[in-house]
């Protein structure tokens, strides 16, 4: 079975790290803006949620796409791949995301998570490991025991 990314927006703590490690690893830069991931903020609340392509799996992308072979599966990572030989920069497939997980670099070119070939910078990087590269199932595990931690410790306080 592949691995998968997989985020934990409970655990994330707005450090950004993830965008700073994916821009170097893609752009050779620490720049934010040509990052695959984008971490969110929500002021009023303060809580934080990185967005990062899900490779869907059928990807809407891929079925809006109606350039050939501008968008391809990675066979080993099950990655949604973009080819920059033959993609356009339409921006159909940015509309077509329901996740917001493709972007513009600061040249207008389409971008997205490629998974970093099978390890992905981002999950190294991120103290609160918000970010897991695993097993679906194994994943979803952690997830669901943080989860209940967080409704355990509620009902210690509930009235």
């Amino acid at each position: 079975m592949e691995k998968t990314l997989v985020v934990n927006i409970d655990s994330c703590n707005g450090c950004r790290l993830c965008e700073l490690a994916c821009s170097f690893e893609k752009a050779k830069e620490f720049s934010p803006k040509n990052s695959r991931i984008s971490v969110q903020m929500w002021p009023k609340t303060a809580e934080f949620v990185p967005v990062v392509c899900h490779q869907c799996d059928p990807a809407p992308c891929m079925k809006a796409c109606q350039v050939p072979g501008a968008m391809t599966r990675d066979p080993k990572t099950n990655a949604v791949i973009i080819n920059p030989a033959e993609c356009v920069n339409c921006g159909v497939c940015m509309t077509a995301c329901p996740y917001g997980g493709i972007g513009l670099d600061k040249k207008g070119v389409v971008f997205k998570c490629d998974l970093c070939g099978g390890e992905p910078k981002c999950v190294g990087v991120c103290p609160p490991k918000a970010i897991i590269w695993s097993r679906p199932d194994i994943a979803s595990n952690a997830i669901k025991h943080i989860s209940a931690d967080k409704l355990r410790a509620a009902s210690k306080h509930a009235p």
